[in-house]
């Protein structure tokens, strides 16, 4: 340790004290305000608000959109929440870190006294004291420079970016589970209207086939199948109504923070957005990628983590500027004296043997990051594999809705056409049955088909963001 001591005599006052210490104090927080303030480390959290129903009344039913429905999610789930938590925590964790890379500032204020004899001796018992009575007041300028310092920072940096990657991801997956549920609920309700619109044209069928039984045109057993499929559809409208109600409720668990069943939804579901080009997918996935980012940032963090590790073998640096009184009196002046004065020391601190403990933590910290290098490589992989799949995925649910959508109204067709041919006595009730069933089941299939196109959307703007 090297000290430089100076005490230059002056007729300075006990005012003296007070002025410069605070001005060192104002000049230490005005450039850690000036660092705080830096674009280079300004972090902004995606803004949610905290009660979106509030703005409808009470017992007012509220229509709410897809965009509305994921921005009430957003505010109500938990895994988001804790994803902008645990962004907010890397964030803090910077700002602390990169305090240490500024000057600090302190005041010390201390009064020891000393027994001054000891079984009639004059001499002092703690002889490491400077005298009986001993003041300080001091303000103290305090800076540690070394290579684990800087890596630190840069290791929190790095953290925080991983973070907000990881929040964008949550962001992303929390739209494809709305997108399920709010698609899911409006199919839902669709099959509970094809099922109330098959139960009503099974007691329609009934009453044609009682009446053509009583003319004598058809025989009993007829009867008897439209009985049996009129009691078939009530069944299958209880378990639609039973799908709806349920679907209903999960939608309403996302929704808002307060259990309510008092809204209605905008039926897009057959609102059905452009595909882009694979190309333009691919590019979108490869420039706005958060689990590509991710692991991105955690190379940079793994690859901090190295030269922080070798911050333990190198030397490090310590600086110390202290102004204020160490006297026997706590004044500015003791026997026409003047007290105040100002002293630095700069410490070089070596390390020489940890019996290999610090090559052991750069050990560990190459193989934290050749790890990260492997896992960047399969986020890499995994991130055009699932581009193609994904893709593909909305590929055929678009082309599939086509065939669907065909199939609908030929079955809807087929229906009119064999009820007719019925009542001519030209079909059996077995084709009538038959075709209404078909009917029945095209719709579902076409509203399936429907939720399946937007699901798949919504992943593959998991990867992309919005197109």
């Amino acid at each position: 340790m090297f000290t430089f001591t100076n005490f230059k005599p002056n007729w300075a006052s006990a005012a003296i004290v007070a002025a410069r210490v605070p001005a060192l104090i104002f000049l230490t927080i005005g450039c850690a305000h000036a660092q705080a303030a830096s674009p280079a480390t300004t972090i902004q959290l995606s803004s949610v608000p905290q009660n979106p129903q509030s703005t409808a009344s009470v017992g007012q039913s509220q229509s709410i959109t897809f965009s509305d429905a994921l921005q009430r999610a957003r505010a109500n789930s938990r895994e988001m929440q804790a994803a902008f938590t645990a962004l907010g925590l890397a964030h803090e964790d910077l700002v602390q870190i990169r305090a240490t890379l500024l000057p600090n500032l302190n005041y010390n204020m201390a009064a020891i006294y000393t027994d001054p004899t000891s079984r009639g001796s004059k001499d002092q018992i703690f002889i490491a004291n400077n005298g009986v009575h001993e003041y300080i007041a001091q303000g103290n300028v305090h800076q540690n420079l070394s290579l684990q310092t800087f890596a630190d920072y840069g290791r929190a940096a790095a953290a925080q970016a991983v973070a907000r990657a990881k929040s964008e991801i949550a962001l992303r997956g929390l739209a494809v589970t709305v997108a399920r549920a709010f698609y899911g609920f409006l199919a839902a309700e669709h099959k509970y209207e094809t099922a109330q619109r098959a139960s009503e044209e099974a007691q329609r069928f009934l009453g044609i086939s009682q009446k053509l039984e009583q003319g004598g045109e058809v025989a009993h057993s007829d009867v008897i199948k439209a009985t049996l499929q009129a009691q078939q559809q009530q069944r299958d409208l209880r378990e639609a109504e039973l799908g709806r109600n349920s679907s209903r409720l999960d939608l309403a668990v996302l929704l808002f923070k307060d259990f309510n069943e008092n809204f209605t939804v905008t039926d897009d579901l057959a609102s059905l957005e452009p595909l882009a080009s694979l190309e333009e997918v691919t590019a979108a996935g490869t420039r706005n990628n958060p689990d590509l980012r991710a692991a991105q940032a955690a190379l940079r963090q793994a690859s901090r983590e190295v030269t922080g590790a070798w911050g333990g073998v190198l030397p490090s640096i310590s600086l110390d500027y202290w102004y204020g009184i160490d006297a026997s009196r706590f004044a500015t002046r003791v026997d026409g004296i003047n007290t105040l004065g100002n002293a630095a020391a700069a410490t070089l601190q070596v390390p020489l043997w940890s019996w290999g403990a610090n090559l052991s933590k750069v050990k560990q910290a190459n193989l934290q990051k050749k790890q990260a290098t492997i896992e960047l490589s399969a986020a890499q992989r995994t991130l055009l594999a699932n581009l193609h799949a994904f893709y593909d995925e909305a590929q055929a649910a678009r082309a599939e809705l086509d065939l669907l959508s065909q199939s609908l109204q030929l079955a809807t067709e087929s229906l009119r056409l064999i009820n007719l041919r019925y009542q001519g006595g030209e079909s059996t009730v077995l084709e009538v049955v038959d075709a209404q069933n078909t009917l029945t089941q095209a719709s579902n299939a076409y509203n399936d088909g429907l939720v399946r196109f937007h699901v798949a959307t919504a992943n593959i703007q998991t990867l992309t963001g919005k197109f």
